[in-house]
């Protein structure tokens, strides 16, 4: 049994007591905390859309994005460009700096090792997060806090960018289309008119229409007159003149009336189809404003941000060393130590009387 409590609660008691009191490195966390936020949408309309179109609302679809970031090789590679992370991290202790014990130190092992040292934690209450990050050095730690929230704020400015020039790419494309579509139909207007000799059916048939009804006019009164003169005085010399003039009006009356509806030429038969390009026309140029309104409109949200970093608190320098908790831990080991002393004498005295 005293051999047993050696081993297990007395000798690992001591090396706690060495490793931690003498051989661990000091830790320094700085901690900041930020959200990322987004321009809240516009849900009423009238007074309370103008108000409600200045305020924020918290995004953490995209907050997860951030954290991603932080947390990935990208990151890493850029901080061990700039800061040496590798040379930083390899000042600790034998059990705690990098390379670890399997003496690994390539980029994998790097980033292994430096997703242990980076910690992000998120209170989906309130969509703060907190950024942690572990050195052997206060302000390496301070520094790498730092790079990491403006490497993010990059990050979420290149996405901004890249939404506005898709935004402003698709809506410029639209109008592009649309201009097409609104001079190819202006096109056709005017070929048909050249081709046709008419300007406007539907006015032209009302002005031949007016013509056709004066002329109508001026029929019933010869018809008239010419009655008149036959009851009164048949073999009167005015008689053929007035069956001439009578004449005269039906074939110009029928004349007019053919331009209006007779064969394929008439102003009826053309109206068809320059009716169906004019409303292509329209809808092309309808088409046009609704894509000129959409370019106006994504200009205006390409000058707005579309995500915000905000820092609820900056990176700190810390004054002391958090980690190793040298007392806790020896404690722990110790504690440890006697539940593992105490579950192998049972045991052993179990098998002892089992024997006997």
């Amino acid at each position: 049994m005293n051999r047993l409590f050696l081993v297990t609660v007395v000798a690992p008691t001591l090396l706690a007591i060495l490793y931690f009191g003498l051989i661990a490195s000091d830790v320094y966390i700085s901690e900041s905390r930020f959200i990322i936020r987004s321009p809240q949408k516009q849900t009423v309309t009238g007074l309370g859309a103008i108000l409600q179109g200045a305020g924020l609302s918290r995004s953490q679809d995209d907050t997860y994005s951030v954290h991603d970031f932080m947390l990935s090789r990208d990151a890493l590679r850029k901080l061990n460009t700039q800061l040496k992370l590798d040379k930083t991290y390899g000042t600790g202790d034998v059990l705690s700096r990098f390379p670890e014990l399997d003496q690994d130190d390539s980029f994998e092992a790097l980033h292994r090792y430096y997703q242990k040292q980076v910690s992000l934690q998120l209170d989906t209450i309130s969509s703060i997060s907190t950024l942690r990050v572990r050195s052997f050095d206060a302000a390496e730690a301070q520094m790498i806090n730092q790079m990491l929230l403006e490497m993010s704020e990059a990050l979420i400015n290149q996405l901004n960018e890249r939404s506005r020039q898709d935004m402003i790419r698709y809506a410029q494309a639209e109008v592009d289309k649309a201009e097409d579509k609104a001079r190819a139909a202006a096109l056709a207007v005017s070929r048909y008119r050249t081709e046709k000799a008419v300007f406007d059916p539907e006015r032209q048939s009302a002005l031949q229409l007016q013509q056709v009804s004066r002329l109508q006019e001026e029929l019933i009164a010869a018809k008239s007159q010419l009655a008149q003169v036959k009851s009164l005085a048949p073999n009167n010399p005015q008689v053929p003149v007035l069956k001439r003039q009578v004449g005269i009006l039906e074939a110009e009356i029928e004349k007019e009336t053919a331009k209006v509806a007779g064969g394929e030429r008439s102003l009826s038969s053309k109206a068809a189809e320059f009716e169906r390009l004019a409303l292509e026309r329209a809808f092309a140029d309808k088409q046009l404003a609704t894509a000129l309104a959409s370019l106006e409109q994504a200009h205006n949200e390409a000058q707005r941000k579309q995500l915000y970093l905000d820092r609820i608190v900056e990176p700190g320098k810390p004054d002391v060393a958090v980690e190793p908790r040298r007392l806790r831990n020896v404690a722990a080991t110790l504690a440890l130590g006697l539940v593992a002393w105490g579950v192998l004498s049972l045991l052993i005295s179990g098998v002892k009387e089992h024997q006997d």
